[in-house]
């Protein structure tokens, strides 16, 4: 299968999922287990909720216990968050300023979720594989959470 064919099938699983509920945690712990259990090579996938305007605070997640806050500006997912643009990290060790949760993480994709035009959260997820994540992965999951947010308004 083709990974856009792939992820226009992920994109309406996780629509079946998240419709016609409101609540925007059961939504994100929903999305968290499909993404964990439908993408290879990942060791983790879940939220970052933008707490305040220092800092993101730990959402819904499948995966190793987490960093519960991270600064915005700082690391992959702060960068996002503060950039208001997705992050795709080959190497999260060449990263300047990577907060290394966990050590296994080698590669990373970081997209930011928009409520009434503002930065409301990121959609985070790690590989032990470097360059796990390509323009074709971005596009997919830049698409699965621009149907998430249609829940969010």
């Amino acid at each position: 299968m083709q990974k856009q064919d792939f992820y226009q099938s992920l994109t309406k699983q996780a629509q079946a999922l998240i419709s016609g509920e409101s609540n925007v945690i059961a939504n994100m712990a929903n999305l968290s287990a499909l993404l964990f259990t439908s993408l290879e090579d990942i060791n983790w996938a879940g939220f970052y909720f933008v707490d305040s305007p220092q800092e993101l605070v730990l959402g819904p997640f499948q995966g190793n216990p987490a960093c519960i806050r991270i600064p915005m500006g700082r690391g992959v997912c702060g960068s996002a968050a503060y950039s208001k643009k997705t992050q795709l990290v080959e190497d999260v060790h060449a990263f300047d300023g990577h907060i290394a949760c966990d050590a296994a993480s080698n590669s990373e994709i970081v997209i930011p979720v928009f409520k009434n035009g503002e930065v409301f959260a990121v959609l985070d997820i790690d590989s032990p594989s470097l360059s796990r994540f390509d323009e074709s992965d971005k596009n997919g999951l830049e698409k699965l959470v621009k149907s998430f947010e249609l829940t969010l308004s």
